[in-house]
């Protein structure tokens, strides 16, 4: 039997970690699977990860990368110095422990989930082994990325990217080193949401990339018009702060609820009872989150500068994409679905055949042949 390893920053909270754990489910029954998770951030992995996989963890440490970038951002100084040693040795462990694991690794197929975990693969992972970047990334016309990821590439066999656009943007570059595969949901909920309830949500990481603060002044704009609906927010981050001041600020203090990060039952009943969900990141490459509320049933609004909500949400069939970030267009769309209760019941039906398509097993073929494919 051949063995697979994932290479990936932690079993955390996370989109990355959510489609790793979905792809180890349905890769355990033909392989011997294993997780190589370079930090441990809990004592078990926060999504349900089959019992037969094999988890090593490379560090019981944490990392403090994003908290840095954070209290530079915001000019926190006395943190951000604070932070120097953690920082230092945080960049240390990830590159000099994951190294030395990784000249030892013995596997056939490795998945790569970072530009600087395909720098070690590529120079410290033996060349009998498959190797294969998996991109979660949108470059965001930044040239300086593009350019880092294809350096970090050129000694992997493949580039695995989550969205067609992605796809074929590299392609230009790496031709048919690169292959199309979208990342996939666990599993299809039976149940469906009534969209009935007066309530939006919206799951992600409370971070600048997703636009909460956005989030928060055009619902302040929809509460006044619909004083009965609430918003739930899924998901923490180092922006929570900022966000309860603002929704203070705002006067939405008993109409926003903030629920941190939740389990997949929490979740679970969050979906069923919400009739509108709503994305408002600057920059998304997939947007796992649409599709897991669209398997519900429940019409996703999302704006197009979610790269890959384009792909998902088909305008006035299973949801709206808002072009050019354009509040007033986003309001008026939410409150036409708030207003009309058989539209969001028309939506949300096309929502769920949509969702289908993203099904583990439809997706799963494709990596299995991959897998198996000769270098």
């Amino acid at each position: 039997m051949k063995k697979v390893t994932i290479l990936l920053s932690h079993l955390g909270y996370g989109g990355i970690s959510n489609s790793a754990v979905t792809l180890c489910n349905s890769l355990v029954d033909n392989y011997e699977v294993e997780v190589l998770s370079v930090y441990r951030l809990y004592n078990e992995p926060v999504y349900d990860l089959d019992e037969r996989v094999t988890i090593t963890y490379i560090s019981n440490d944490k990392p403090n990368r994003m908290a840095m970038k954070h209290y530079l951002k915001q000019k926190n100084y006395k943190l951000f110095f604070k932070g120097i040693s953690p920082r230092i040795k945080s960049a240390y462990i990830r590159r000099e422990t994951t190294a030395k694991a990784l000249r030892k690794l013995k596997t056939d197929v490795i998945i790569s989930t970072s530009t600087l975990y395909n720098r070690l693969v590529s120079r410290y992972v033996s060349n009998d082994t498959k190797k294969i970047a998996w991109e979660h990334v949108h470059h965001n016309d930044s040239i300086r990325y593009v350019n880092k990821l294809l350096r970090s590439v050129k000694g992997m066999d493949y580039l695995v990217c989550v969205s067609e656009e992605l796809t074929d943007y590299y392609k230009t570059y790496l031709g048919k080193k690169v292959i199309f595969i979208p990342n996939s949901l666990d599993n299809i909920p039976n149940k469906l949401s009534k969209l009935d309830a007066n309530n939006i949500v919206s799951v992600g990481k409370l971070i600048k990339e997703k636009g909460f603060d956005d989030l928060l002044n055009l619902f302040k704009k929809i509460s006044t018009k619909y004083p009965n609906w609430k918003l739930n927010i899924v998901g923490d981050g180092l922006e929570k702060n900022n966000l309860l001041e603002l929704s203070e600020e705002l006067k939405l203090n008993d109409k926003v609820i903030f629920h941190g990060y939740q389990d997949k039952l929490f979740i679970n009943d969050i979906m069923y009872d919400s009739s509108i969900f709503v994305m408002t990141s600057l920059t998304e490459s997939f947007g796992l989150s649409l599709i897991e509320a669209m398997s519900y049933g429940i019409p996703c609004v999302a704006y197009s500068s979610a790269q890959g909500a384009n792909e998902i949400i088909e305008n006035g069939v299973n949801g709206y994409i808002i072009e050019d970030r354009n509040e007033e267009d986003m309001i008026e769309k939410i409150e036409l679905l708030i207003e009309d209760e058989k539209l969001r019941n028309k939506l949300g039906k096309n929502a769920r055949k949509t969702a289908k398509e993203y099904s583990k097993d439809i997706n799963m073929n494709t990596w299995k042949k991959l897998i198996n494919r000769r270098k």
